[in-house]
This record gives C-alpha cells, structure tokens and sequence, in this order.
C-alpha cells in the first residue's frame, strides 16, 4: 500500500505536465519548478539573476489577475553556468537541465533584436518548447516602453508555452477591412483606442514629426508604413493580454464577449476562431484550480542552481537475451563510438554491466583521450545465461554516481536493456526519484520492460527504442541523443550520417556526407560490419581517396574509424563500402563532427513526436526543427522514419509549408501527421535532413512579442526607437550543402485493433486559404490537403461564399455553394490555385465577399471548414498629391472608414459564367481597377461634351432655319 502511495505521487505531477520535457507542477494554483537556464556563453553578471527574480515577482500577481484569482508562481529554480564564479548560496542541480529548461536567457544569433519569443509550434491548446529571453531584454530598462513591464511579458509568453495559445496580432497583415467597411488595425480587442500614423523624419525625443496615414489605392487600407499607435492613457479596455500586455489597464485574456474573430491573426486562423481564454478555460491547469478570490499571495520562492561536473554511468544489461539478434555486438560498437566520440572531454564516466545481479566493470573516471580508450576495451562484449534485474543495475549505477559528490544528484544513467524484467522494476521508483538522478532508457528489443518510459518520464530522461531490425543503427543512434546538459552546442558531437544495410555477396553501399561551414572539427568516420571489415572507399571533396588501409580497425567492436586531423574538407564526401564476402552481411555507417568556429554555431537538428504515448485511433505528428543559433533554417528536405516493434518502416518527407499541421511557412519547423499504426507497442522516431547548396537559408523566429512603435500621451505622438532590423542578406548564409541524421526517441501506441480498419480520417483542415481580386475576379489559393489528414490526395472540394462573415464562419453549409466541378484536387501539400467570377451576385464597388473551402475524401468524409478568406471589391481613389505638414497632433481615430470612390457611369454587372485558369497572376497586380474606374470616367466625360456640342448645334441649326422661313 505504501508503495502505491508513492506511485500515485509520482505520476500525478507527470499527468498535470502539460510542456514536454518540463517539470513544473500545480500545487494548489501555484506553479512549482518553473526552470530558468541562463547559456553558458552568456557573460557572468548577476543582475541577469537579480533581474529574473524581479521579473517573475511582477509576473505572478499579473498572471494571478489574467486567470480570473486561480493560478499564480510559486517556486522558481535557477540554473547558473558552470562557467560563472561559484558561490556558497549555489546548489547542485538535480534533474533540471538546459534541454529542458522553461525559460532560456541566452544571446540572440546575428543580433536580431531583445524581442522575446516562444518556440511553439504545436496545434491550439497544445504546449510550446521554451521561452526565449535576452540577458538585454532583462537588463536594459529604455526595453520597457518597447514590450512594457518584464512581469507582463513573461505572462504573455507563458500563455503561449503553457496553453498554446497564439499573438492577435499579425505584423504581415498590420491591417484589415472589417465587415462594416472599417479599416481596423489587427488586434484584440477593438476596444483598444490609437492612431494611425506615417512617421515622416527623424525623432528625438518627443520630437517624432508624423502625419495621418492616406489610403493605398490598390489594396483600400492604409499606405505602406502606417502603425497603430496606441494611448497610453486613456484606455477602457481590460481583455488584450495576447495583443498588448504593455498596457497599463490589460489585465486580462480576450474572451468570448471581447474577442474579434475577423482579425487576420494567428489565433483566430489556429483555435477556429476561439478567443484566448476560451482555450486557456480547458486546459488542466485551469480546470484543476478553482478561483480563489480572497488568497494571500505568497512571494515566489527561488532556488540557484549551478552545474558542476558532469557523471554518467553506463548501466548495461548483459543477460542471456542479449546474445539473440546480435545485440551484444551492436551494444559494443554503440557503446565504443559513444565513449571515444559522443561524450565530452572532462565527464566522468563509469561502466555497470547486469544480469540478475550487477557488478561494477570501472569505476568513475574522467573522460580523456588515453581514458577513451581504456574505457573501449572494458565494453562487454558478451552476454550471461542469466535473467534480467533491472532494479539491481540501476540502483548500483546510482551508488557508483554517489562516490564524486557524495550525492546522485544532477548525475546520469544510461540504461539499456533488452528483456521482461524477473522482478518487480517499481520497486527501485522510490530509490530512483530520491537520488534526483536523470535516466535516460534505452528499451532494446520487442520485450523490453514496459516500465522504461515511466523511469524516464519521472527523472526527465530520453526514451529510446531499437528493434532488432540489424540493418539499422539504432543503439548508435540513441546513444548519439545524449547531449550536453548545460546547453554547450560547441561541445556537442553532431551525427551528419547514420546508415545501415544488410548487404548481399559483391553489393555496395554507396552514399554522400555533406560537410558544411559550421562543423568540420573532430570528424570521425565509422564504418561497422557484422562479419568481416568491408571494402571502403571513401573520397573526399578535392578526390583524395581513403581505403581501408587510412582506416583503424577493431575486430572486438567490428568497427573501422578513420579520424581526420583539424577541419575536414568541406563539401560532398563520397563513400563506397562493398560487402567482399560470400554471405549477407550488416555495413554500416556513420560520421560524427564538431563546431568548425567558436563563434559561429552549428547547424543543429531535433525531432519529436507531439506525445510520447497514444491511443488509437488518434493521429500523432511528428516535428522536426532545423535551426543555427536558435535562428531557423529554411529550405531544407527532411525525411522521418517510424518503425515498429515488428520491423515495419514507414518512410515520409515533413514539410515546412504552413498548410495542414505545419503552424508557418518557412519557419524552420519541418512537421506531418503519423496515422499508420500496425501493432501496439514501441515505435521509433528518426529523421535525415539535407539542405543543397544555396538553398537553405535563416529566418527569424516568429511569434515574437509585439514591439510597440509608441504611443500617444496628453495628444502627444511618443515614438519608440525603430526595431533592430537584420538586412536578407545577413539571413541568406551560405552554408554549403550540409546533411544530418538525429534520433527523435520513441513512443508507445496502445488500443490497435489487429483486423483492417475502415477509412478513419477525414481530410486535415485547409488553414491558409487566400482571396485576392484581380479585375473584378476572385483568385482563391491554399495548399492541397489529402484523404487521410495530410497524407494521399482528396477526391473533391466544397467551396461556400457569404457576404456575412459571421455566417460563413457559425453556418458554413447554408451559405452560397460555387461551382468546382472542373477543380479536381492535387496530392497534399502542392498549391492550389481557382479564379472564377461569383454567380448570381450583384457586384459593385464596396461589395465584401467572404470564402470557406472544406475537403471532401473518397469515403465522402469532410474536413474541418477552414480559414475565411475576405475578398472586397473596393477600388480607393489615389491620395491627394498636397502633402500636410508635419503634425504632432493627434492623428485621426482608429475606426476609419475609407471615402467612398467617385461615381462612375460603370455599370454593375451580375455574370453567370465561371471561369478557371492555370495561368498565373501577379498578386499585387490589382491597381488595374483603378486604371479602369478612371478610363470610366474621361470615357463617360467625353461622352457627356460630345453629346452637349451635337445639342448646340442642333438648337443653333433650328434657329436658322426659323430665321429663313417666309
């Protein structure tokens, strides 16, 4: 009964933790162990530390007041780099760790600017991956009139990473028409007063010359360079935390009185028109607090963490299971590139090694060059014919970690173990959450033990699984995973290659290594084989070859290594490696390199899936982001495998498209659903990413928080200094063609029926749907969404139009159907373009169309309706070409309507004829219409003076001719 007490304890905590990798828990509204990590390249400064402390003071009465009196900050802990002073008041960290840190403090790449910013990419309601600050954002107190008080930014942000939710605003669509013909400035809510302003010199001080925006002919809303200005004071609005937290009476989320769904922003496009609050009401944070209106709030206590030496101890199953499908091989040759490649130099390292019982193979030593080696020659390199304990090896790996510090804590295991424990595993959780160790599994075979995942889950550990599938390499790949803890990229042993295959008589395995300008240091070249060392032939960019002969080889690991001395060449490197015998043999290989520059940081990849455990029939997702520097890199071809337990494979390419599941396009994050589920079990995760030469490229992060352009003060224009802008150029990096592999971990799938299922998904929802005008017809394009979610290719379109956007938006299937039967849908993810003229409708100047698309799959299952798409046909008459002078008066409110164009003598057509193209149309080539309504009108002008002169003419012939008559 004890024992299940201490269960229930442990997992409650990993059930309310909605963040993946974090470890904060609700604690009767309070949130405790928020993580802070500060980088360690970040120069040592302990207002860094003060200004954190300050911050999240400030942050836990707002966040308090925005959740209606139900959640508030209870305990913070602060993670300080190895590399700053130490102190008697730092303590040794226990399973907190830069990798899974909430919030990270760490310099921006390329000097992009302070602006704070959440790496989330996941659908509504889903959580993000951490809170990116700046030890500026945090130190440079003029930021404040940019982003307001560092309290409320922190709430801001923690909206997005905790309930995922989204910005209201858009900084791409600043503007928008609303639907009574209102030029409003994207935001929530409307209540929200300001100005729109075109700065027009210089600003010093109050001295910011400015004047009221005109309207741009071609599009009907204001004129490039016009910003919302916001007053500072007063403002009656409460409900605009995730459009402006700057504010001072923003106090609380958009609701569902408050919010705008026709604003073109992120929220509205991803929660289907919900506002903030109605997502953040149903998460489990929310629901498992009640309001507590009469609390006292407690001040955030701190804790200050600090890094001191890294321990790892390699806890090894050895048992008689071992020996089957050559498992003891390929845990020697992952076990071997681990230690002389993968860990960093100065880490100590131990070796345990398990049956039923463990013993110690080495003792904790500190990793260097001659210890790399001594540490190879004591893998094991043969299995037992006992059973299986795993309790036994890792308590004893646990004691081993003691020895350094007297204390597990903030040390590591890496377990790996292939077999059905004999004993009862959960009898060492209460050893394992007690030593404050992470442990990091390695679940090896179809019957590992099933209490793996729940080891790692409750010590923030990695999770792997590796089948027996021999032509793949899996354990090296695992292993590869366990990085760094403080956040040293520099130091990171990066994987550009990891293949394996099971070659016939006389084959080959030929393949190319790119190495590019951000590695090339300590690159290692491994080649692995089953039987016998293969023929290798191994060219570099500039032709010089490297055989077997370059290669040292060990026939114990069965592994071949060819260590290239300072930086390697850059560009393709070309390998060939034949299998020489007269049977089938497993070659494999793979390349490991480090950071080329102390400055310039790597290319890095990650991958995840969006859960580590699923119930069928549910989708999963999986994610891969590509990034330098925390800056995202574009343009690159990323492929994921999945396998099962039973050795299926599935192989498909994640796309960075903004369509389907992929929040933005071009934003580094590479994602796809995952629906084919064969058998319940384990599945493993993995991804290849190759980027050509040229082009790849960086973008900035996106949902950054919104940089305030100023504001207006006792009818005063107060401008801040402009955003630190980076030039394309600086973002168009040439890297050289690069490549990656990286093992994303594993996942457990239950609920799998064994009998074929019946179509079960519906086609993904269309969510980047777009309408333009061009000469009074409609340009609608998306991105082709499949049968099954984003995989396949739907059968048909259902395409709706309304002049009511709230009745396309709440009654999708009463409004006005037009016809696509001539549209037949392409494969997921191409683009999707249809120009057609709206049937019977009148259409004249000022008429708003609103468009919905749904997809419709074989089975005659439809998708979710998408995005509203708004199309105007509104032609504004060019701005006067008098310019005012420059005023620093309070420019005209908000809430303006466009004047009305000129009469015309242009008749409103009604037409009945649907047109579709394939030809391609300049987006902003819409100033046609204004070329039209003009020729109109000297055409009807010129009409009007011809017809006035026949008149006068007529009427002067008549009078003579009266004059002559007898």
């Amino acid at each position: 009964m004890a024992l299940r007490h201490v269960l229930v304890s442990v997992l409650i905590p990993l059930l309310l933790n909605t963040s993946q990798g974090s470890l904060v828990k609700i604690n009767d509204g309070g949130y405790e162990d928020i993580v802070f990590a500060i980088n360690p390249d970040v120069k040592e400064d302990i207002r860094i530390v003060e200004a954190i402390q300050e911050m999240v003071k400030e942050a836990t009465s707002y966040l308090f007041q925005a959740t209606k009196k139900r959640l508030y900050i209870k305990s913070v802990k602060i993670l300080i780099p190895s590399s700053w002073t130490p102190s008697n008041i730092y303590i040794k960290p226990g399973t907190e760790t830069y990798n899974t840190a909430d919030i990270i403090i760490t310099n921006p790449y390329l000097k992009y600017g302070y602006d704070p910013y959440t790496l989330q990419y996941g659908r509504c309601g889903e959580p993000g991956r951490y809170i990116h600050l700046t030890p500026n954002f945090l130190l440079d107190n003029s930021l404040l009139s940019v982003y307001g008080p560092r309290g409320r930014v922190l709430v801001h942000e923690w909206a997005h990473l905790r309930w995922g939710v989204y910005d209201e605003y858009n900084e791409e669509t600043p503007y928008y028409i609303a639907g009574n013909s209102k030029v409003e400035a994207t935001r929530c809510s409307l209540d929200i007063l300001g100005t729109n302003i075109l700065k027009i010199g210089e600003c010093h001080g109050e001295n910011c010359p400015t004047k009221a925006c005109h309207f741009d002919a071609a599009t009907g809303l204001y004129e490039e360079g016009c910003v919302f200005v916001p007053y500072d004071t007063r403002q009656f609005a409460q409900d605009s935390i995730m459009y402006s937290q700057a504010l001072s009476t923003v106090t609380d989320f958009c609701d569902a009185d408050t919010h705008n769904p026709e604003a073109p922003n992120l929220q509205n496009r991803m929660c289907n028109y919900r506002s903030t609050w109605d997502v953040i009401k149903d998460s489990t944070d929310i629901i498992s607090s009640p309001a507590r209106p009469d609390l006292s709030l407690p001040v955030p206590s701190f804790t200050l963490l600090q890094y001191r030496d890294r321990v790892i101890t390699l806890v090894l199953d050895v048992s008689g299971s071992m020996m089957l499908n050559d498992r003891i091989r390929r845990l020697h040759q992952a076990a071997d590139i681990f230690l002389t490649q993968i860990i960093e130099t100065s880490t100590y390292i131990a070796i345990v090694e398990f049956s039923t019982s463990a013993s110690v193979i080495s003792p904790l030593e500190r990793i260097n060059d001659q210890q790399r080696e001594i540490l190879k020659s004591l893998i094991p390199s043969s299995a037992t014919d006992e059973g299986t304990n795993i309790c036994s090896g890792i308590v004893t790996g646990l004691e081993v970690n003691k020895n350094l510090h007297d204390s597990a804590q903030g040390t590591e295991i890496v377990l790996l173990t292939d077999g059905e424990d004999n004993y009862d595993t959960r009898l060492c959780f209460p050893n394992i959450t007690a030593s404050g160790a992470v442990i990091h599994v390695v679940a090896l075979g179809p019957y590992a033990e099933k209490e793996l995942e729940n080891i790692a889950a409750m010590t923030g550990g990695q999770q792997f699984a590796v089948l027996d599938n021999l032509d793949t390499n899996g354990i090296i790949d695992a292993f590869s995973r366990i990085l760094p803890i403080d956040g040293q990229e520099l130091q990171q042993s990066i994987q550009l290659e990891s293949t394996s295959l099971n070659l016939k008589p006389r084959t080959c395995l030929n393949g190319t290594i790119f190495i590019d300008s951000t590695v090339g240091n300590d690159t290692s070249f491994m080649v692995t084989w089953q039987t016998a060392m293969p023929n290798i032939k191994l060219q570099d960019p500039k032709g010089v070859m490297y055989t077997e002969a370059q290669f040292s080889s060990d026939v114990t690991s069965k592994l071949s290594r060819l260590q290239l001395p300072g930086t390697a060449e850059r560009g393709g490197w070309d390998y060939r490696l034949c299998n020489s015998l007269t049977t089938n043999q497993v070659i494999g290989i793979t390349v490991t390199s480090k950071a080329a520059d102390e400055n310039v940081p790597p290319i890095l990849t990650n991958c995840h899936m969006n859960s580590n455990t699923n119930k069928f029939p549910n989708p999963m997702v999986i994610y891969a982001s590509v990034s330098q520097g925390l800056l995202p890199v574009t343009g690159a071809k990323v492929t994921a495998m999945i396998e099962s337990e039973s050795g299926n494979s599935v192989i498909t390419e994640l796309l960075d498209n903004g369509a389907g599941v992929d929040l933005s396009k071009n934003d580094g994050i590479y994602s796809r659903y995952f629906t084919s589920f064969t058998a319940n079990g384990r599945y493993s995760l993995k991804v290849r990413v190759i980027g050509e030469d040229k082009k790849s490229r960086l973008t900035l992060p996106r949902s950054r928080v919104l940089y305030m352009p100023g504001y207006i003060n006792n009818d005063k224009v107060i401008l801040n200094p402009p955003r630190p802008t980076i030039s394309d150029d600086d973002l168009q990096v040439n890297f050289g063609a690069f490549s990656r592999t990286a093992s994303g971990g594993s996942f457990v799938v239950s609920n799998v029926p064994s009998d074929v299922q019946p179509d079960i998904h519906k086609p993904e929802k269309i969510s980047d749907l777009d309408a333009k005008l061009v000469q009074f017809r409609t340009v609608l394009s998306w991105t082709a969404t499949g049968d099954d979610l984003d995989q396949g290719q739907a059968s048909k379109y259902e395409l709706r139009m309304s002049s009511d956007p709230k009745k396309i938006r709440d009654h999708f299937e009463t409004c006005a159907l037009v016809n696509t039967a001539s549209l037949i849908p392409q494969p997921a993810g191409f683009e999707e373009k249809f120009i057609f003229t709206p049937e019977n409708i009148t259409i004249g100047n000022g008429t708003f169309l609103y468009y919905a698309i749904v997809a419709i799959d074989k089975a005659g299952q439809k998708s979710d309706r998408s995005n509203i798409a708004q199309c105007i046909f509104y032609n504004v008459p060019p701005p006067s070409r008098t310019t005012p002078p420059p005023s620093r008066t309070t420019p005209p409110p908000s809430h303006t309507t466009p004047p009305n164009p000129p009469p015309t003598r242009q008749e409103q057509t009604t037409t009945k004829t649907l047109i579709t193209s394939a030809f391609s149309i300049r987006p902003k080539d819409t100033n046609g219409l204004s070329i039209i309504a003009i020729t109109a009108i000297v055409c009807s002008s010129i009409i009007v003076v011809c017809i006035i002169v026949c008149l006068v003419i007529c009427i002067v012939a008549c009078k003579k001719n009266k004059g002559h008559r007898v």
